[in-house]
């Protein structure tokens, strides 16, 4: 059997998820995680590699002559040196679309935390202030419905199609900004980002990190957002000026953040966004339903008898 290595399996899988599927093909070695230091030593003699955030540089190709496979735990593959890869003729396999369910459904959590405010008003009944009302109900943290609000969607691949499927249920305009547009249309309406900034009630980013989409949220284009506007980050942290960001949360320029993405990740304790008003931060959980990562595992099993069949399947090297 060829010789495989797993270099950070506690990133796909706390037990919960059995990675059985991808070790009974190769002789696997499994480590929890990887230190940046330590992937070329991890690696050593493998020819196949499994991995959702190491970074594979072209200092380990260099030090890993065997190495001929990268699997990826992602659809994202930044952290792979592909123009090594393609000078050593090497496939990188990346899982495109596994997670399109579960980010628009997160992106969507993140909205009615806010629209809703479940949170705080779950805090209050927990805390027995309900048993002293002289009311049935409680007038505390405002609530809005989505019926009739404008949502505007930056991106539309999958899960911006997907959140936009989502938006129409609940009775929402759809409005677009993307560089590619659709074939079909309808449901939606298209503009140019400056317009789509002014006319949003809610902004959401479903689009790759990019040299274009750098900071592609910032003072500028936050000034332009209704002072009543949300804005959603469930693509790439570094898409959004996290200290433009703080000040316009903070003087209440813009009404709200969600996020389930950050441009240093774990959230560094300097991080501009830590306590910031009106501020809501999952730590990069949109992808990791379940049921999401079984599939995940699945994908990432079918890529990998691809390369060993010779029937190579989304190689991201051209």
């Amino acid at each position: 059997m060829k010789k495989a290595v797993i270099l950070d399996a506690s990133t796909v899988t706390d037990g919960d998820v059995s990675l059985e599927p991808l070790t009974s093909l190769c002789s696997t070695e499994v480590y929890p995680l990887t230190k940046e230091d330590e992937v070329a030593q991890k690696i050593g003699d493998a020819e196949i590699v499994l991995t959702n955030k190491c970074r594979i540089t072209k200092e380990v190709f260099e030090r890993c002559p065997n190495l001929k496979f990268i699997g990826i735990f992602a659809t994202g593959y930044n952290n792979i040196d592909i123009a090594a890869a393609k000078e050593r003729g090497a496939v990188v396999s990346n899982v495109p679309g596994y997670s399109t369910d579960s980010v628009a459904q997160h992106t969507f959590a993140l909205i009615l935390h806010y629209y809703s405010s479940v949170a705080k008003y779950s805090d209050y009944t927990s805390s027995g202030e309900w048993c002293y009302s002289k009311l049935f109900t409680h007038f505390g943290p405002p609530l809005f419905e989505l019926s009739g609000k404008t949502i505007g969607i930056i991106g539309y691949g999958s899960i911006g199609k997907a959140v936009a499927n989502i938006a129409r249920a609940f009775n929402m305009k759809v409005a677009v900004y993307t560089r590619t547009p659709p074939k079909d249309a309808s449901g939606i309406e298209l503009m140019g980002l400056e317009e789509l900034l002014r006319r949003s009630d809610i902004v959401t980013l479903h689009c790759p990190l990019t040299p274009e989409t750098e900071k592609l949220i910032n003072a500028r284009t936050l000034s332009l957002m209704k002072p009543s506007a949300m804005l959603i980050n469930t693509s790439r942290g570094g898409t959004v000026d996290e200290q433009a960001l703080r000040e316009a949360l903070d003087s209440e320029k813009i009404a709200a953040f969600g996020a389930d993405v950050l441009t240093v990740e774990p959230m560094s304790k300097s991080c501009p966004l830590l306590g910031a008003k009106n501020c809501f931060i999952t730590p990069h959980i949109a992808w990791a339903p379940l049921e999401t990562r079984i599939r995940l595992v699945e994908l990432v099993r079918e890529n990998l008898e691809g390369y060993l069949s010779g029937n190579i399947k989304n190689n991201v090297v051209k």
